[in-house]
């Protein structure tokens, strides 16, 4: 996602789910959908200086990529990094991701 009008449908108009230091918005399609999915990294300020924000940017990209398979045609997702992501390994933002997406994606059901 590039336009902030994509950040904000999928925010807006998804299902939200937090960790300690993630939050996860899903966007679930519309029927008849046909685009692939799209994704969204927010990393604020607050997570800390500009080398920082990019290495939390490129763990989560890499972190993203695979978990994209997943997804269904048209959805959107939008990944907001909390200041706790700064310090935290791979692997603890892989499982903060799983977790926030799974619990995203059952809420989205209902």
């Amino acid at each position: 996602m590039r336009r902030s009008e994509e950040f904000t449908d999928a925010v807006r108009g998804g299902a939200r789910s937090g960790t300690r230091r993630l939050v996860v918005h899903l966007g679930a399609s519309s029927a008849g959908e046909t685009t692939p999915p799209r994704a969204g990294l927010v990393v604020s300020k607050a997570v800390g200086n500009a080398v920082e924000r990019n290495q939390v940017k490129r763990r989560l990209r890499g972190l993203l990529a695979p978990r994209m398979n997943d997804l269904h045609d048209g959805d959107s997702i939008v990944v907001r990094a909390l200041p706790a992501a700064r310090g935290a390994s791979s692997a603890e933002l892989g499982e903060d991701l799983d977790v926030a997406l799974r619990r995203a994606r059952r809420r989205a059901q209902r």
